[in-house]
């Protein structure tokens, strides 16, 4: 089986070039507000797919603890000089679709603005099925195909794929649009069941952002969220949905990427799988569980 490509963040300093530097202040405050109507407000164990350098973290403050994943090692690195070595975070470097932990060991998990850079959509939604635990609350963010913007351009001819068919489309490499029906139906057939969906970034446009103050557009933007339960047409979709199916909490585990063995004991030091004796490196208090 071909391994799908990953999108890699490694050496980049995106969070400091497009969230703190690029103007998308309005886009960190209307998530932020979503996150807030759809999180739980308390629990025990919380995944945080693509969780970069801990942008969103800090939200998660109903969690007794927290796993931060993600590609690549120097946005952990990141995250862990902004949030600390506290034994309530823990940060590993992993492949969404090879998801290194022992079935149902979370309560919840979160996927925001990482969706749309994977080929291969399904296959991570069926990894997260995997790692969380039955009645586990899942929040994700995906990149909305059939948004007004693309409408529009689609009617008056600029813009030559169709926003309505079902299929992903890949604007520039390894970023990719889904349109809201395939999203819950790739749910739905992983065991989820769809509990809310919220419209978010209705104003996401360069002249608003430039001249219209930011709580006014946050404020609106926030009156209109709820409007995603009757339609999805903004370029950001958030989706609440409770996992139905697999076991009860389990203990927290680690589960060898390579051969499937578990469980593996989380220690703070190399963790080598007794069955096929991969060497799983902890290093600057990040675990990697990237098979290269």
């Amino acid at each position: 089986m071909t391994k799908p490509p990953i999108c890699d963040y490694e050496g980049s300093d995106y969070q400091k070039a497009f969230w703190e530097k690029g103007g998308r202040e309005y886009e960190d405050a209307v998530e932020a507000i979503a996150l807030r109507r759809l999180l739980p407000h308390a629990g025990s164990r919380l995944l945080e797919l693509g969780a970069g350098a801990g942008r969103n973290t800090p939200r998660y403050k109903g969690f007794e603890e927290i796993t931060l994943l993600d590609y690549s090692h120097t946005q952990l690195e990141q995250a862990r000089a902004r949030l600390g070595d506290s034994a309530r975070y823990r940060y590993v470097a992993a492949d969404a679709y090879k998801l290194p932990f022992a079935p149902a060991v979370f309560d919840a998990a979160t996927m925001i603005r990482t969706l749309h850079h994977l080929k291969e959509g399904e296959s991570a939604l069926r990894q997260v099925s995997q790692v969380l635990a039955r009645q586990g609350v899942f929040i994700l963010e995906f990149a909305n195909k059939r948004n007004l913007k693309a409408i529009l351009r689609y009617i008056t001819g600029k813009q030559k794929w169709n926003p309505y068919s079902m299929e992903q489309v890949e604007f520039v490499e390894l970023n990719f649009n889904f349109h809201p029906r395939q999203i819950r139906s790739w749910l739905r057939e992983n065991g989820f069941s769809i509990d809310r969906q919220l419209s978010v970034s209705h104003f996401r446009v360069g002249f608003l952002k430039r001249h219209v103050p930011l709580r006014i557009l946050k404020g609106l933007d926030s009156a209109l969220q709820w409007t995603g339960a009757l339609w999805q047409l903004t370029p950001s979709v958030f989706v609440k949905s409770t996992h139905i199916a697999g076991a009860a909490l389990q203990e927290f585990a680690f589960r060898c990427p390579q051969c499937g063995k578990y469980p593996l004991e989380p220690l703070p030091a190399d963790i080598a799988c007794p069955q096929c004796g991969k060497v799983y490196p902890y290093q600057d208090g990040i675990y990697d569980f990237r098979l290269k």
